[in-house]
């Protein structure tokens, strides 16, 4: 269906801000403020994304502002003091930077996202260049569809699934949940409805109350599934 975002360049954010590794403290703190951003892909040269620096690889400098020389001294091994002492975004930055490709889906940015414990990722074309730059936020947006997009999508799939009109299938949609109600002649093409309909972007989760036709004309089984 037309309209849907499905991939990262749909919901990602244009243009985006970035530095370069030469880029100062203020800098980057000046750009943070000026994009009101928390984080900044840092480039290369050609635009190639080389790290990311955020607001937490900033605060060391001021946390450790008053700290004890000698205590610095003995922790000088340390990541925080590390930062704490640096003052470019190539001493600053995390690298590698975790990026993905425009063209991924939704649910590839997310798994990237929870794996790697980032709240945003810088986004990249084929040659690796930084096009956009996509957030948890932005991986919401299509928890936007309204119930009646949702609702129209799912018909679509039942239509496409069987062979004749879905006729005794129901199809409700209450804030993003998908409640599938009526009768399956088929009990074994539940698992593949519930995986396809849970394939629906914007989907929060799929409820089932349906009755199995019974192979005897004219009597159903009296079971029902609630998935």
């Amino acid at each position: 269906m037309p309209n849907i975002p499905r991939r990262v360049s749909d919901v990602m954010t244009q243009p985006v801000a970035a530095v370069e590794r030469a880029a100062g403290f203020k800098e980057i703190v000046g750009t943070l403020r000026r994009w009101r951003v928390s984080a900044l892909p840092v480039v290369s040269a050609e635009l190639r994304v080389v790290g990311v620096v955020s607001e937490a690889d900033l605060l060391p400098k001021e946390g450790f502002r008053e700290a004890d020389p000698e205590r610095l001294e003995r922790l000088r091994a340390l990541d925080d003091v590390r930062r704490a002492e640096a003052v470019t975004a190539g001493e600053l930055m995390t690298s590698p930077a975790v990026t993905v490709s425009g063209d991924a889906t939704l649910a590839q940015a997310a798994r990237t996202m929870a794996r790697a414990s980032v709240k945003r990722l810088p986004v990249v074309d084929g040659n690796g260049l930084l096009v956009g730059i996509v957030s948890r936020a932005d991986l919401l947006k299509v928890f936007l569809r309204s119930d009646d997009e949702i609702a129209a999508e799912a018909r679509q799939i039942l239509t496409q699934l069987f062979a004749a009109p879905a006729k005794d299938l129901r199809v409700a949609v209450t804030d993003g949940v998908v409640t599938l109600s009526g009768q399956f002649r088929d009990r074994s093409l539940v698992p593949v409805v519930a995986r396809l309909v849970r394939g629906i972007e914007g989907v929060v989760d799929v409820e089932y109350d349906v009755t199995e036709v019974a192979t005897v004309p004219g009597v159903a089984s009296a079971e029902t599934s609630s998935l």
